[in-house]
């Protein structure tokens, strides 16, 4: 487990599929994320039960808040390239009422050292629809870069939005 001042990152749980589902069906937690294709939560569950076991070359934990140990999100490093040492990170808190407080700043912050120190990576990129800025503002408060725009590259509600794409090298996190 990787543990900061406010959560902790742990492996998913099979019982931690309820929560996937809610979040995944919440249009609001959802506005800036590819949600694919709808799922029952028979089917979400079904893959929290088949879910391979972590490994370099994706790692998906869960982001819960230190003492009550509630369930409020999730964080990735998928696309892990040993050959280059690059990753790409995917980061969402799917509880409402935890927006805004520091929660995903600091799980942010823990995953990118995780990746930086105990994974030898070199380089850790995102792309971010460039309307959202609540994430711009972590990703930039801990260290990311921009490096470039891809436009009309995002599709919600009949409009096109561009996505930025962020990095950050080793060396560069900040906090």
């Amino acid at each position: 487990m990787l543990t900061g001042e406010l959560v902790r990152l742990r492996a998913l749980e099979p019982s931690d599929a309820e929560a996937l589902w809610r979040w995944n069906s919440d249009p609001d937690v959802m506005r800036w994320m590819d949600e694919g294709y709808p799922a029952s939560q028979a089917q979400v569950a079904a893959r929290c039960e088949e879910r391979e076991r972590n490994s370099y070359d994706n790692m998906l934990l869960a982001i819960e808040t230190l003492g009550e140990g509630r369930l409020i999100g999730v964080t990735r490093l998928g696309d892990t390239e040993p050959e280059t040492g690059r990753a790409e990170l995917d980061i969402y808190i799917g509880e409402k009422d935890c927006w805004g407080k520091g929660y995903g700043t600091e799980a942010t912050r823990l995953i990118c050292r995780y990746g930086f120190d105990r994974m030898r990576l070199h380089s850790i990129a995102l792309w971010v629809v460039a309307e959202n800025a609540a994430a711009i503002r972590v990703y930039e408060k801990v260290g990311f870069v921009r490096d470039g725009r891809h436009r009309h590259s995002f599709r919600r509600d009949g409009r096109w939005y561009d996505q930025i794409l962020m990095s950050m090298l080793e060396g560069e996190l900040l906090g």
